[in-house]
């Protein structure tokens, strides 16, 4: 049996921005992992956004199927993803629908996918007819909302980079600096993790074990309960412990790019899903910077005698090889 991890909380509108910094610095530290509270998004909102993921996910297979994930935006289906590569799997047991930016990085025109455009073709068993009705019938205030809690969240990343970049100690507005903020290539994924999926007396990984690839990520959850972390991912026989839910508050995690820049100081720490029989929703907020920002060792996170691991790379080649990887079928 599992533990609970106790988390530190953090306060992103704390007026003692250093001791705040400092905070992240320990947490990021010993366990890659905090909670965020003032973070700028209300709990009634957090609750809608997953009754509007909900009706999504309960359309049709074929319906949501129209909208394929390209160019990392819309849905990918159960079993599309296999987050350990090294795992014999034959993938993930959860839906997914990817938003990314509301304003394109690499082209004039947004390369976003929304149901809301749709027209949904639905069967009437009682009376054996099919007839059509706008999606937006359905799902009237979908994209609204989607794409304002995208922009809340991208609000309190922002905010909170800054108080990474003090924890850093290099200055607040760093990451602006050194082009990671200029149009960061940041991503929505709302997730759903089904209920029951057969009987089986192993445990079920609705998301298997994995550490995320950006800079950082930010979690909203329903409150069910599935999220773990391996602080020592190098280490065998892996540790798990879970993270629990705290009302109103964020989870946060640091990835594999802000490990890069950090000369592994902050952790990239391992985590995954298990499955509880209870159907699961959540989202998932990925802050990457933009595709052309260099990611290299930060002079303040390495010395003579902890050179820097990693050579520098450009954050879009890095990010495209990871995604490789993940969908490679």
């Amino acid at each position: 049996m599992t533990e609970a991890l106790k988390l530190p909380i953090i306060d992103l509108i704390s007026p003692d921005r250093i001791s705040t910094a400092n905070s992240i610095r320990q947490a990021c530290i010993d366990y890659g992992f905090f909670y965020l509270v003032n973070h700028g998004m209300e709990e009634d909102l957090l609750w809608k956004v997953f009754e509007e993921s909900k009706k999504f996910f309960l359309l049709p297979l074929e319906e949501k199927m129209k909208m394929p994930r390209k160019e990392h935006r819309g849905y990918t289906p159960l079993y599309a993803e296999n987050l350990d590569p090294t795992s014999s799997s034959k993938g993930d047991p959860k839906e997914s629908f990817y938003i990314g930016p509301l304003e394109d990085i690499t082209t004039p025109v947004n390369l976003n996918q929304w149901p809301s455009e749709g027209i949904l073709a639905i069967g009437r068993a009682l009376l054996g007819i099919l007839f059509c009705k706008e999606i937006s019938e359905i799902l009237p205030s979908w994209r609204h909302m989607m794409e304002s809690f995208y922009r809340k969240l991208l609000s309190a990343g922002k905010r909170l980079l800054s108080l990474i970049a003090l924890a850093l100690n290099v200055e607040e507005d760093f990451f602006e600096k050194v082009g990671a903020w200029d149009k960061p290539n940041a991503f929505l994924r709302l997730l759903h993790y089904p209920g029951e999926l057969g009987s089986s007396d192993d445990e079920i990984y609705g998301s298997s074990a994995h550490s995320d690839y950006g800079m950082v990520t930010l979690l909203a959850t329903d409150g069910v309960q599935g999220l773990q972390v391996c602080r020592e991912k190098f280490k065998q026989p892996r540790v798990w412990e879970d993270v629990l839910h705290v009302d109103g508050a964020l989870i946060v995690n640091i990835g594999d790019i802000m490990e890069r820049w950090t000369n592994c100081l902050f952790r990239s720490t391992l985590h995954r899903v298990i499955l509880s029989g209870k159907e699961r929703y959540s989202a998932a907020f990925f802050l990457d910077p933009n595709p052309d920002c260099m990611v290299e060792c930060l002079e303040s996170c390495c010395s003579e005698s902890s050179p820097p691991r990693f050579p520098p790379i450009r954050s879009g080649d890095y990010l495209q090889e990871r995604l490789r990887l993940t969908y490679a079928s």
